[in-house]
């Protein structure tokens, strides 16, 4: 990431009734509410699509220019070359080793393409996409004009109704900016190191964004309240995205963090796509390798009003064996989080974390292969025969 950071703003809807400010200014939620009555009975709410979420601490990029898509498209890990007026997808921005620098949502207007980042999370990918330029005709803004309120399910179509007022974007196109979250969909050309789209707990789980104006943002939220929409609050909506096992720049890029080891190629990698930076650690460890890591969800034991911290040890046998990105307080199952451990780590082994005892829920496969990957490594039957 770069020196260059957004401001950090305090949202508007902190004026809602009940609202609990996050005022941890180290976390990337800061400014947004914790929750606004009950955390739990705010995440029931989002499952049922019947609740909102303030996300106004993400940002907003706008690409313009008539060879914006292409030039994209030779950047990362996605192909969007034939991306259409209204469609969404992800893509991630590796560096030349295929480590994790960046991900962000994309949905193209048919004028405009936009790009949804997370907080502090978007100058990076303006900075990088401003460098890369050269001759292309594109312009790449920042437009911290505007803000994005979440929503799953039915709640969608009040979002888009929101996102239709919105006149002000500063976009051509006529299509209101609502993206729809591909995870945990395998995509054309991409591959799962997880549960096959069927067995995926967020298989039946629909995540939509909305593009609003900020100056707009408590105008849209009360709209929304009037459709019969309650806010929950980002406590609510991060149990809903781990225990999804979605991975989140903010949390789950770590230090050498590869796509593989968070089963991130389903959705936002593209095989066949031809040449970007990284694709070829990327196709390397398809077709020998292994990663190195790979994410599980611990269900955990320990003191009842305290969670693990992002960063904090995985410990075995007084070995560290990995770290914590995510932890939440689930309505259903209690404290539970995502880690990034060995792969060799056995599965069936109780982790260690602090004052807490976790036990494993498999993602990614122990194994390191994925659903593409040759079933014996290419060259196999010559080694050893000197």
């Amino acid at each position: 990431m770069s020196d260059s950071q957004p401001t950090r703003r305090v949202s508007p809807l902190l004026q809602l009734e009940g609202a609990v400010a996050n005022e941890d200014e180290s976390s990337p939620d800061y400014g947004t509410a914790l929750h606004y009555s009950s955390p739990s009975r705010e995440e029931r709410a989002l499952l049922a699509g019947q609740a909102f979420t303030d996300l106004s601490h993400c940002e907003v990029l706008q690409l313009t220019g008539p060879d914006r898509i292409s030039w994209l498209n030779s950047l990362t890990t996605q192909k969007i070359d034939q991306i259409h007026a209204g469609e969404s997808t992800e893509l991630l921005l590796l560096d030349p080793n295929g480590h994790l620098q960046n991900a962000v949502g994309v949905f193209e207007d048919g004028v405009t393409t936009w790009l949804i980042a997370d907080s502090g999370w978007g100058q990076p990918m303006a900075d990088f996409l401003t460098s890369m330029k050269f001759m292309m005709r594109v312009e790449v803004s920042v437009r911290e004009d505007l803000a994005i309120l979440g929503a799953l399910g039915t709640a969608a179509d009040s979002l888009h109704d929101v996102a239709a007022t919105a006149q002000s974007l500063g976009s051509e196109g006529e299509l209101p900016v609502l993206w729809r979250d591909p995870w945990p969909g395998t995509g054309p050309g991409s591959a799962t190191y997880g549960p096959s789209d069927a067995e995926h707990p967020a298989r039946e789980r629909a995540v939509y964004l909305a593009i609003v104006e900020r100056k707009e943002l408590l105008a849209a939220a009360e709209q929304l309240i009037t459709m019969g929409l309650q806010p929950a609050g980002t406590q609510a909506w991060e149990a809903v995205r781990v225990t999804s096992w979605r991975p989140r720049p903010a949390m789950e890029i770590v230090e050498r963090a590869l796509p593989h080891e968070l089963d991130w190629l389903r959705t936002a990698v593209h095989l066949e796509k031809g040449c970007y930076r990284g694709q070829e650690t990327v196709a390397k460890l398809i077709n020998l390798g292994r990663p190195p890591r790979r994410l599980v969800m611990l269900y955990l034991e320990g003191p009842v009003d305290e969670l693990p911290n992002h960063g904090d040890d995985v410990v075995v046998d007084e070995r560290v064996v990995g770290t914590i990105t995510s932890a939440v307080r689930d309505s259903e199952d209690g404290p539970v989080a995502l880690a990034l451990v060995r792969r060799n780590v056995p599965v069936d082994r109780v982790l260690e974390v602090g004052n807490f005892r976790g036990g494993q829920q498999v993602i990614v496969d122990p194994g390191g292969k994925s659903s593409v990957s040759p079933s014996s490594r290419p060259g196999a039957e010559f080694r050893g025969r000197r």
